[in-house]
């Protein structure tokens, strides 16, 4: 089958057409020179670019926040408790799984406490993550089905749990889902990227994040139904074989070396600004870190871990030189090891990643949310340490691949809102380019899975067909000013992921 794209704009020039053969584009040229085809998608006037590639997605917990309880944008805490019990009243005694409150930006400044989850709940079990999904609130009922969790590091009285405590609760509320509930979830996350010009998503998948059968769900959906493409990844320590029982991109994704600033629980050298009590926790031991770099390497499989604060950054570098001393660095470098979030490097750090090949997954809507002098980095970090938060630039010029991310749902699957994220960064020196941030959303998210070919993610002849169309007028660097200004992002009218039409227009 040999579809035409018709009357799209290539960069600044008008009128040309794509010819896809397959799934890949087998001639790009001016319309009047366009060949036969089997079925012509006229999108006259509309600009054609390589479709988007979301490196860093939950597929499941996004999309229970897309089709249930989400409570991201509650301006206080009564706010959300008032939606918390619409949702428990529209669903009575139904498990309640919900995520997004963030209590740095209510008037309360607080968490909600168990009673006051127990009253809006109407008594069900529910689990209430915060907007990093780094520790949550929950209510009674669900607590009492895993009373050993009482006994956990991170366990709070009040109900707001972090740590292994944290872990624990994810793991039972996850198991609850039902699974067709989380085909439900799945598709319509697979379907809010494709209405977005995104042709694959990256699955961070892992033990305590979702678990293997959720995994095996969505990678079932991938292979059998129409959406993006779903690139799994497991973050187990030390658990290498289920890369090849599963098709795998990597060992690598959410493999906690730390948690999150939001919760207190990313791994500092110095204490928080506002729990000075605390720097937070580091989740493995430097032999641990070494290790699963270790077993990977010796594998030729590609490895990598969640790192955010400088003390966990900082550890995972001290294993890659551990690893690149004994296998050296060829070795290391060949595997494309990964890091999702790397919020926070040391010059020395930063350094290692790049001689090692390291590929940075990293999300800017994190910076747009939390960043700038009065947001939760400054008030949990300092001015000084949160101006120095995820420093793409640094990235950028030290030659690191760069992927964007959104780790839905803690940030919306919004790919025109990372790239205007990056670029307009709140910390100048840390901005991208408009060409860098357009590749780390399109190529770079490609070849931190490890796709080597040199035409992914472009539009030449040859290349895989994945590519997305826009109603907007203009070049992408005059739309990104205005994203950056808080315009709406351009409507998508067609996505096509490995030459099929995932969303939008038809012959």
């Amino acid at each position: 089958m040999k579809t035409l794209i018709a009357g799209v704009r290539l960069g600044t020039q008008s009128g040309h057409a794509v010819l896809i053969d397959g799934t890949r584009i087998a001639w790009t040229g001016p319309m009047r020179a366009a060949p036969a085809a089997d079925r012509i998608v006229d999108l006259a006037g509309c600009l054609l670019l390589p479709a988007f590639v979301d490196a860093h997605v939950h597929a499941t917990a996004a999309g229970l926040s897309l089709t249930g309880l989400d409570l991201h944008g509650t301006v206080s805490l009564p706010a959300a408790l008032d939606k918390i019990a619409a949702h428990a009243d529209a669903h009575p005694r139904q498990l309640i799984f919900g995520t997004g409150w963030d209590e740095t930006t209510w008037p309360e400044r607080r968490a909600p406490t168990v009673g006051e989850l127990d009253a809006a709940t109407r008594g069900a079990p529910a689990y209430l993550a915060r907007v990093d999904v780094h520790s949550a609130v929950v209510s009674t009922a669900l607590l009492e089905r895993f009373p050993y969790a009482r006994g956990c590091p991170g366990f709070d009285p009040s109900g707001h749990l972090r740590r292994e405590a944290h872990h624990v609760l994810r793991r039972g509320a996850q198991a609850a889902i039902t699974a067709d509930h989380r085909r439900l979830a799945q598709r319509a996350t697979r379907s809010w990227a494709a209405e977005r010009g995104i042709a694959a998503i990256h699955e961070m998948a892992g033990p305590d994040i979702s678990g293997r059968a959720d995994l095996e769900s969505l990678l079932h959906l991938s292979r059998t139904e129409i959406g993006p493409q779903v690139l799994g990844y497991w973050g187990e320590l030390g658990e290498t074989d289920i890369v090849a029982e599963l098709g795998l991109a990597g060992a690598a994704g959410d493999l906690f070396c730390d948690g999150a600033f939001g919760s207190h629980t990313a791994a500092l050298h110095d204490p928080y600004l506002d729990a000075p009590g605390t720097s937070g926790v580091l989740y493995f031991t430097d032999e641990q870190v070494a290790g699963h770099l270790r077993q990977a390497t010796a594998a030729g499989i590609q490895a990598g871990f969640h790192c955010i604060g400088d003390a966990a950054i900082d550890q995972v570098a001290r294993g890659f030189e551990a690893v690149a001393a004994e296998f050296g660095d060829d070795a290391v470098r060949t595997c494309r090891h990964r890091l999702e979030h790397l919020e926070m490097p040391s010059t020395a750090a930063l350094s290692t990643f790049a001689r090692l090949g390291v590929v940075a997954s990293v999300q800017p809507g994190f910076d747009a949310a939390w960043g700038g002098p009065d947001q939760m980095y400054a008030a949990r970090l300092g001015a000084a340490r949160a101006a120095g938060l995820n420093p793409f630039g640094d990235y950028a010029a030290a030659r690191i691949t760069l992927a964007l991310g959104s780790d839905a749902p803690v940030t919306p699957i919004d790919p025109w809102g990372g790239v205007a994220s990056a670029v307009g960064h709140r910390t100048p020196a840390s901005r991208l380019t408009v060409d860098q941030a357009m590749t780390a959303a399109t190529v770079g998210g490609w070849q931190a899975a490890g796709d080597k070919r040199p035409d992914i993610g472009t539009i030449a002849v040859g290349a895989p067909a994945h590519l997305a169309a826009w109603a907007c007028e203009g070049r992408v660097a005059d739309l990104v000013a205005t994203l950056i200004e808080d315009a709406p992002s351009p409507q998508c009218v067609l996505t096509v992921a490995q030459g099929a039409v995932i969303h939008g227009a038809q012959p």
